[in-house]
């Protein structure tokens, strides 16, 4: 039993969902995440129990490709978070319609199929075509299902996938040049390389541009805002909660260990530009209207500080920025849900046409606090523990960036907390707002259940991914 076998799990439920049709699609796709889920979990304990899960097969000679999935516990950590949220977004949509509803589910399988693949993917040429396999469902879904005026989200849309595929042709080109230095993609063989200062500053670039444009990090995120509005929310959910994380991984297991003499040299500067992200996202945030977008500009604060953990290049640096992922998607997926649930009661996303809500459902009031107070990384919630260990190891570079990366916190409670005022307290809304059903009920409980138990008790996650991470950071500190 091996990792592949999630993969084939995603990849038949997309067929099977596309086969079942409108009325019974996303009944089959929550089938197959659901037990993507189960399975991924029964890996996990044979992995714990030091089974070997990982998977390598000789795929194409020549050029020397392999299909290789390497199952360790930073690459099961993604894929638990890529398998725990998948059926998550799936049974949150079961409140809205969906026109072709056989093809939407099988995209969201398909999109978690190619990133479970780029989470797990060990040769370089297998993991850039899981990459790119990720970005088509998430476009088609953003285009045909999203909202607004119909050219304005083919414009968005059409940006964000030039955008992407763009950044990943860089990233292309610098696997190619390895692969002529090593005679393989897999990732064993290239972290072997000797390579000199100026290859690796450039291998180095060539990854960075592929990463910032996918995490986002400024000025490379000028996309984000508005795909993150006109797709719909399980599209923006898909993005926010786990294809980001794509290029957050990616650093710490492909970019740092490749070029750590580049990484070492300009450390100050990613550093520098994960933390402006932190400011520059939260300030703009502060400005904003509509709730989805208030949501993607909170997103780009966190993400930026995540970006600054992985460039310290400190065991503290990995683990927090880890940490921070996996909180991240859990709460990020629960406010945009949030979003949703408010649009499917009164029509609009414009914070201005809310209010006087908490009068009428205390229960649906009380979850959205409390995923408010995650979001802004509350004691006792999973958000506190990633944000603290980034920025504890932040400290250790030097104590300015962690000040600087601190105000995410100050900032985030500030505008959070507004939005949460502005949309929920106040007057009572001549409309009326339903109370939450019982699916949606279940779906935020499961959220912040999850937010809670790791935020209290966080050791398994740790425990997982730790030797991992020291295994990558021997790999960055084997030339001094």
């Amino acid at each position: 039993m091996n990792v592949s076998l999630i993969l084939i799990i995603l990849l038949i439920g997309a067929f099977a969902t596309f086969l079942a049709g409108d009325k019974l699609a996303s009944k089959v796709a929550l089938f197959f995440g659901l037990a993507a889920a189960v399975c991924t979990i029964v890996l996990l304990n044979h992995y714990n129990l030091g089974e070997n899960i990982s998977f390598l097969n000789q795929w194409i000679t020549k050029p020397n490709i392999s299909f290789a999935l390497k199952a360790d516990g930073l690459s099961l950590a993604m894929l638990l978070l890529t398998t725990a949220l998948t059926p998550i977004i799936i049974f949150s949509s079961f409140g809205n319609t969906y026109k072709n509803a056989k093809a939407f589910y099988a995209l969201i399988l398909f999109m978690s199929f190619a990133m479970a693949g780029t989470f797990l993917a060990s040769d370089g040429l297998l993991y850039y075509i899981f990459w790119e396999l990720s970005l088509i469902p998430i476009y088609f879904i953003a285009l045909i299902w999203g909202n607004g005026d119909a050219e304005l989200r083919k414009k968005a849309v059409v940006k964000f996938f030039i955008y992407t595929l763009a950044g990943s042709l860089f990233m292309l080109v610098a696997f190619v040049y390895l692969y002529q230095k090593a005679g393989s993609f897999l990732i064993e063989d290239l972290y072997k390389l000797n390579l000199s200062p100026t290859e690796q500053l450039w291998i180095f670039l060539s990854f960075f541009l592929a990463y910032a444009i996918k995490i986002p990090l400024i000025p490379f995120h000028t996309w984000q805002a508005n795909v993150y509005q006109k797709a719909p929310t399980v599209g923006t959910m898909l993005l926010s909660g786990i294809m980001l994380k794509m290029g957050l991984y990616s650093v710490i297991r492909w970019q740092l260990p490749l070029a750590p003499l580049a990484a070492k040299e300009y450390m100050f500067i990613f550093i520098s530009i994960g933390i402006a992200g932190v400011i520059y996202g939260s300030i703009v945030a502060l400005r904003q209207k509509d709730l989805k977008k208030l949501l993607a500009y909170s997103s780009l604060a966190h993400v930026g500080l995540i970006a600054a953990g992985t460039y310290t290049l400190t065991l503290d640096g990995f683990r927090g920025a880890v940490l921070q992922m996996i909180a991240h998607g859990f709460v990020v997926v629960g406010l945009f849900f949030i979003a949703e649930i408010i649009l499917r009661r009164y029509e609009t996303r414009a914070i201005a046409e809310m209010g006087g809500i908490r009068s009428q459902t205390p229960k649906f009031t009380s979850m959205f606090l409390i995923l408010v107070l995650a979001s802004i990384a509350l004691p006792t919630t999973f958000n506190f523990i990633g944000e603290f260990t980034v920025l504890y190891s932040l400290s250790q570079i030097n104590i300015w960036f962690a000040i600087l990366g601190g105000t995410t916190i100050i900032l985030g409670a500030y505008y959070m907390l507004k939005m949460f005022q502005r949309a929920m307290l106040g007057e009572n809304n001549t409309k009326i707002f339903a109370d939450v059903t019982f699916n949606e009920g279940i779906t935020l409980v499961i959220i912040i259940a999850v937010l809670f138990f790791f935020g209290m008790y966080p050791k398994p996650i740790i425990d997982l991914i730790t030797p991992s991470l020291q295994e990558i950071l021997t790999q960055i500190n084997r030339i001094n």
